[in-house]
């Protein structure tokens, strides 16, 4: 039996990309520029501020980082709590199986963790998870490994001994340079995302069973 499982969050636990997207553009616009989602979709499952400061450097912005954050951040949370959103099929009950198991549960998320916050609060799942590590709060963001070795650490877990829920191909290289398991979800709103490196790919979160893992 594996001694953790860890979830990235946005496009595994909530169906969140469209609203990154979304958002994104809106936050070019706002910049004075234009991007479109297939120019974003190389960023998904890395951190806000490695994204923006590849961008700024590209289109030449003047605003800074954090300026830029602070504007895309505040537009995000308040499309969060106005719009209504579910876990993702399936995530309910892998929690429940994983709980039933006696496996310590954690979300390794390149979101910043306010809005990491505000998912769990809204989904009514925090007390599921026994640690969130943002991908803003350690060295590198994915696809680096840092955020799932912090998050196992926290865990008191073999890194070998941790599987790991993605849907990007930044958060798998990830996970696998961190030495996990990573399943990979294959979700069409996360955009085109090569998931290869995954040992293994499903299509639907009920198609993992904690008996298997």
């Amino acid at each position: 039996m594996i001694q953790a499982f860890i979830f990235d969050m946005d496009g595994v636990i909530i169906d969140s990309e469209p609203l990154h997207f979304e958002v994104d553009m809106e936050t070019m616009r706002y910049l004075g520029t234009e991007i479109t989602k297939e120019e974003l979709e190389r960023f998904v499952g890395m951190t806000n501020p490695e994204m923006w400061a590849v961008l700024r450097e590209e289109r030449s912005l003047p605003q800074t980082v954090e300026e830029i954050i602070e504007y895309q951040l505040a537009a995000k949370i308040k499309a969060l709590r106005e719009r209504s959103y579910a876990p993702i099929d399936g995530i309910a009950e892998l929690l429940d199986g994983l709980k039933g198991r006696g496996i310590p549960v954690g979300i390794a998320s390149s979101s910043p963790r306010s809005f990491i916050e505000e998912v769990v609060a809204k989904f009514g799942i925090a007390p599921h998870f026994a640690c969130v590590v943002s991908g803003e709060e350690v060295d590198k963001g994915k696809p680096a490994p840092d955020v799932y070795l912090e998050a196992a650490r926290q865990l008191g877990a073999d890194p070998r001994q941790c599987v790991v829920l993605e849907d990007s191909r930044n958060g798998i290289a990830a996970a696998k340079a961190a030495g996990m398991t990573c399943i990979g979800y294959v979700n069409e709103n996360s955009g085109n995302q090569d998931l290869s490196m995954a040992d293994r790919i499903v299509r639907s979160v009920r198609d993992i069973l904690v008996e298997d893992l």
